[in-house]
């Protein structure tokens, strides 16, 4: 879905930016997480804001 937006380079971050905003400026607004395991492993994905203006949203 990213690659058909023209978004392919933040194919990792699409899957956690569900805001309409982050999808459609391909940045991350606010943070996200993506918590699974694997047989050997915990496993936690962070996806935060790097952009300045965002900073204060973590």
């Amino acid at each position: 879905e990213a690659a058909e937006l023209g978004k392919g380079s933040f194919k990792y971050a699409w899957v956690l930016d569900k805001l309409k905003a982050e999808r459609e400026r391909g940045i991350t607004i606010d943070i996200a997480l993506w918590k699974f395991e694997t047989p050997k492993y915990m496993v936690t994905v962070i996806d935060a804001p790097g952009h300045r203006d965002f900073i204060k949203n973590m």
